[in-house]
């Protein structure tokens, strides 16, 4: 978990995916279409992938990949993205981030 903290607070937008996934495609859209430039880990292709996915298990996202920080702060996965999205609440909290400036 302490490497999962490391990387997401360096960072306003942080997005851990994996490559085959079309939901972790359709987050990364989403929030790239914004003009939001995330810092995304393929959790498929990097080191440690499987130990970081197991964390964000653990952190209650099911299933662990796409899982978005924002600000540093667990976000959720897929459907809590969309349903920030729907509510308009997603862009602002972008804002509140520094991921946005518009």
């Amino acid at each position: 978990m302490e490497i999962i903290s490391k990387m997401v607070s360096e960072k306003p937008v942080v997005i851990f995916s994996k490559t085959t996934c079309c939901m972790s495609h359709t987050i990364k859209s989403l929030i790239t279409d914004f003009g939001v430039n995330p810092t995304v880990y393929e959790l498929d292709d990097i080191p440690m992938g499987r130990d970081i996915e197991d964390a964000i298990s653990a952190l209650g996202c099911n299933p662990a990949s796409p899982a978005v920080f924002i600000g540093g702060e667990f976000v959720g996965g897929a459907n809590e993205i969309m349903s920030l999205h729907l509510k308009r609440t997603l862009k602002p909290m972008l804002k509140r981030a520094g991921a946005l400036w518009l």
